[in-house]
């Protein structure tokens, strides 16, 4: 995951709809399905998902009254943690 990618994300759903992200991320789930993609496409679709899920996830936390910054950090120290753990 990458925290610029997550901001500009964010920042898409605030300016328009998290709706947008939501069919993205079914029409990239979809296209996982082709038997014929390779690794490194698959690993770059994977990267674009968990990208678009942390984004809705810090949307979440800035929608409950987290100042986005904090939800921005929070959001990516929970990440770091779990892949420390």
């Amino acid at each position: 995951m990458k925290l610029p990618v997550i901001k500009h994300l964010t920042n898409f759903i605030e300016e328009n709809d998290e709706d947008f992200v939501v069919e993205t991320i079914e029409t990239l789930e979809a296209l996982t399905e082709i038997p014929s993609l390779k690794d490194e496409e698959l690993d770059v679709i994977g990267e674009l998902i968990s990208n678009m899920y942390g984004a809705l996830e810090v949307d979440k936390l800035i929608k409950e009254g987290v100042p986005k910054k904090e939800a921005l950090n929070s959001f990516m120290k929970r990440v770091l943690g779990s892949i420390d753990n």
